[in-house]
């Protein structure tokens, strides 16, 4: 590999759990040293290949994180559970969700700084049964890794070290699997509480004409949704504003859009009609059965108090085969998110929007797919303050 030359990448894990099918893509800059940290040949075929293309191979998630081991599901007391992270801030433990280790005292080889995830897989009064196990660890995979271009480094540029391996499995995918025998509870109490409990109509009573996303995360929303949808369709754009972050040049499709504010929905110029309607205080949609061919919800999801009678609701509404995509980040309005949703790692709301699609009960042909890692376009507003675009988080199901 020669070192004097400046990579862009973009590599994206595969993998599957008992419920969908998952990708996490992660965009890396500055690579040049991370030839140790690839598994075979890799290094050299990433070497040879050409800006824009791409090539894929199995892995062997052993190599990639620790392997799994019985003796790392453990029983602890369930006073061993520290759940006053800080004053005044409770945390519950709950089946099926995952902690920082250093949460619980007394765990074998954890340490007070170690905030690795652990699972709690059952709760009684008495007892945790915890899995230390990485939430990746048995599970077959490949890695799919495309060059977006090849320059000479930088003069100052002298060559990074990088663990791709660990960035790739380190900081969430696996956290939004479903346990195989037991429901995760996602709903225990206070879940849909939120800090402004006024009636949403009253917050959204003005147009808010803003960019809830960066614009390169927008563009790759985009063309998430691009993939999906086909000229001539009739798409429902739920909890919608005044944009809706397809590509300029989808053109052909009948847009009908659901929001909370009239002028919002009115300077959208994809739509061919709109309707006003509080989800929260109406979740039955004014359509007949099987109306749409796709439906879209983009950085709204989190603001739902009754997500699953909403997803049930979508299922009606869309003929047999159509997709229901539903797209968020890290950036929400901070009194109108429900409680559940804060107290998460990213990976882990993917479960959570899995959850409502299983409870909705009508999807099938599950899956997600993460974007992070990209820079932050040049001309955006936080671009002295933040290094990356702003991460993209999907889930989608097909009506059955």
């Amino acid at each position: 590999m020669d070192h004097s030359r400046y990579c862009q990448i973009e590599f994206a894990l595969h993998w599957e759990s008992c419920d969908a099918r998952h990708v996490d893509r992660r965009y890396f800059d500055h690579l040049s040293l991370w030839r140790d940290y690839l598994p075979g040949d890799l290094a050299e075929r990433l070497d040879a290949l050409p800006s824009g293309e791409s090539l894929e191979c199995p892995i062997d998630p052993d190599e990639w994180v620790e392997p799994h081991a019985p003796d790392k599901v453990q029983s602890v007391h369930a006073g061993q559970f520290r759940r006053e992270v800080r004053p005044g801030v409770i945390i519950e433990p709950r089946q099926g969700r995952f902690y920082p280790r250093n949460l619980i005292s007394g765990l074998r080889g954890v340490y007070a700084e170690d905030r690795r995830p652990l699972r709690v897989l059952r709760r009684t009064d008495e007892q945790l049964t915890v899995d230390l196990n990485h939430p990746l660890a048995g599970r077959s995979a490949r890695l799919e890794a495309r060059v977006i271009g090849w320059s000479q480094a930088r003069a100052t540029f002298g060559g990074v070290s990088i663990d791709i391996p660990q960035q790739l499995t380190g900081d969430g995918p696996g956290l939004q699997a479903a346990l195989p025998d037991a429901e995760t509870d996602y709903y225990s109490g206070d879940a849909f509480a939120r800090l402004d409990a006024r009636e949403d109509r009253q917050f959204y009573a003005g147009p808010r004409l803003t960019q809830h996303i960066d614009s390169l995360a927008s563009q790759r929303i985009g063309e998430l949704y691009a993939r999906a949808l086909r000229p001539g369709m009739r798409v429902l754009d739920l909890m919608s504003s005044w944009v809706s972050h397809l590509p300029d040049d989808m053109g052909n499709l009948e847009m009908t859009g659901l929001g909370m504010n009239a002028e919002e929905l009115q300077q959208n110029p994809r739509f061919a009609s709109y309707v006003v309607q509080d989800l929260n205080r109406q979740t039955q949609l004014p359509w007949s059965d099987g109306e749409f061919d796709a439906a879209l919800c983009t950085v709204s999801v989190e603001y739902l108090i009754e997500p699953v009678q909403v997803f049930r609701e979508v299922a009606r509404v869309l003929k047999p085969g159509a997709p229901f995509i539903v797209t968020f980040s890290d950036r929400w309005f901070p009194t109108k998110t429900i409680q559940t949703w804060t107290e998460m790692h990213a990976f882990e709301r993917i479960g959570l929007v899995l959850d409502y699609f299983h409870k909705g009960q009508d999807f099938d042909r599950l899956g997600s797919e993460s974007l992070r890692g990209l820079p932050r376009p040049k001309h955006d507003k936080y671009a002295d303050q933040l290094r990356c675009s702003d991460p993209v988080f999907a889930v989608w199901g097909h009506r059955c």
